[in-house]
């Protein structure tokens, strides 16, 4: 099993990093092999909105997203964190997001993509947020969501903690560690 991990944090050992590191730890505990993504490590432009991509499913632009197209489309399992900024994912995660535009067509023009319920794969989504708002994580999980389903991917949870604000506060969380190293466990077992 193929495990990708995309880090989208621009601060580097981070809350939503170390939960991340957690998670993929647990996946890589059932035999899974493991590849991470640092989305800060690279460099890549908006989405131009082009439209190339509709007949082809290849985005144009070429730039550092090249690399990350045929991770996503190879994994079995696709583990995304992200702090929360302003209710949502950070800019670096939703640039991505929307740079994407390519394989969901792949999925919807040319069927190159299979839907979630016929490729088995899936995906989880790990955040940190400094407040402790009741709908602090909805946004960044219905994006999430979507995005995944858009190219194939089942949404399989998330896991949010609240009030996880300083470098390194999680560490401080009583169960936020393991729950995600037991949901990186369990992910790659079902």
């Amino acid at each position: 099993m193929k495990v990708i991990g995309i880090y989208s944090s621009p601060r580097a050992g981070g809350n939503s990093d170390l939960l991340l590191k957690e998670m993929l730890r647990g996946a890589a505990e059932t035999g899974a092999l493991i590849e991470e993504i640092f989305l800060r490590e690279l460099h890549f432009d908006p989405c131009v909105e082009c439209g190339s991509c509709d007949e082809t499913g290849e985005c144009v632009v070429q730039d550092d997203m090249q690399l990350i197209y045929s991770r996503l489309e190879s994994a079995d399992r696709i583990l995304i964190a992200s702090p929360v900024f302003f209710y949502s994912v950070t800019a670096q995660l939703k640039a991505m997001i929307d740079r994407c535009q390519a394989l969901w067509c792949k999925k919807a023009y040319l069927h190159q993509i299979p839907a979630p319920e016929v490729s088995g794969r899936k995906g989880f989504f790990l955040s940190v947020g400094g407040t402790k708002g009741k709908n602090l994580f909805d946004c960044s999980v219905t994006t999430v969501r979507v995005f995944l389903e858009c190219i194939g991917i089942t949404f399989a949870g998330y896991l949010g903690y609240r009030q996880i604000d300083h470098k390194g506060a999680i560490l401080e969380h009583p169960t936020a560690l393991a729950e995600a190293f037991e949901a990186g466990k369990r992910l790659c077992r079902e």
